[in-house]
């Protein structure tokens, strides 16, 4: 499924940036083969980090801590790092969405059904419907079918669930950003509050609390 969601990311870039009315307003791209190397060039220039992971289901890692310290603000859910992330910049630089863990889990024990939500958006039934239909994949119908059906009919992540949630959150962002004062400002506050994820400081809790060591001091000759 992986594979095929980073075949059907590709496919959507052929479509797009071929498009001579999106020429200079936006284009797609798959960075194959991702490093630190290649994240040095990324993080900085970033204006906005997307954690999206469903609350629960993935503790979000440490890239949208280099993305935070980086000047990006974040869109994202209450989940793994985020929540911390949040905590330390402030709500109101923070770009929030989706359900929070025990609602996914309520959602979940209510017998949640991915299909009733596509229903209730017309957007995202025809976003599927388009896919299905075979425009991004050369006529081929059937190429995303199994990625289709699991949408449709299983949704493990409630991607569906939090889609309408997500595209509100879309266009704040959007009318955020075309606020360059205030954008550069929550942009500062989050480089100048998140100082807790330092690696100084991770390395100094180690040193306390897990491998129990202290500093020695070095005479220099």
């Amino acid at each position: 499924m992986a594979k095929l969601i980073i075949k059907l990311i590709n496919s959507v870039a052929e479509v797009i940036n071929r498009d001579p009315d999106l020429n200079g307003r936006l284009k797609v791209v798959f960075v194959p083969d991702f490093t630190v190397k290649t994240a040095q060039w990324i993080y900085p220039a970033a204006d906005l980090s997307e954690q999206i992971s469903t609350a629960g289901k993935e503790a979000s890692g440490t890239g949208n801590m280099k993305f935070s310290m980086n000047g990006a603000l974040t869109i994202g859910t209450l989940d793994g790092a985020n929540v911390e992330i949040r905590e330390e910049v402030g709500a109101e630089n923070f770009f929030l969405f989706g359900l929070r863990a025990e609602e996914v889990e309520q959602r979940l024990a209510q017998g949640y059904r991915p299909q009733d939500a596509i229903q209730q958006l017309p957007e995202l039934r025809a976003a599927l419907e388009l896919i299905g239909s075979g425009l991004f994949s050369h006529g081929d119908g059937q190429l995303f079918a199994p990625f289709l059906d699991s949408l449709w009919n299983h949704d493990p992540y409630l991607v569906c669930a939090d889609f309408a949630s997500y595209v509100a959150c879309q266009e704040t962002v959007g009318r955020q950003y075309q606020d360059l004062e205030q954008w550069s400002r929550m942009s500062i506050l989050n480089v100048a509050r998140i100082g807790k994820f330092s690696s100084d400081r991770a390395i100094r809790e180690y040193c306390d609390d897990i491998w129990r060591v202290r500093p020695v001091p070095i005479e220099m000759v």
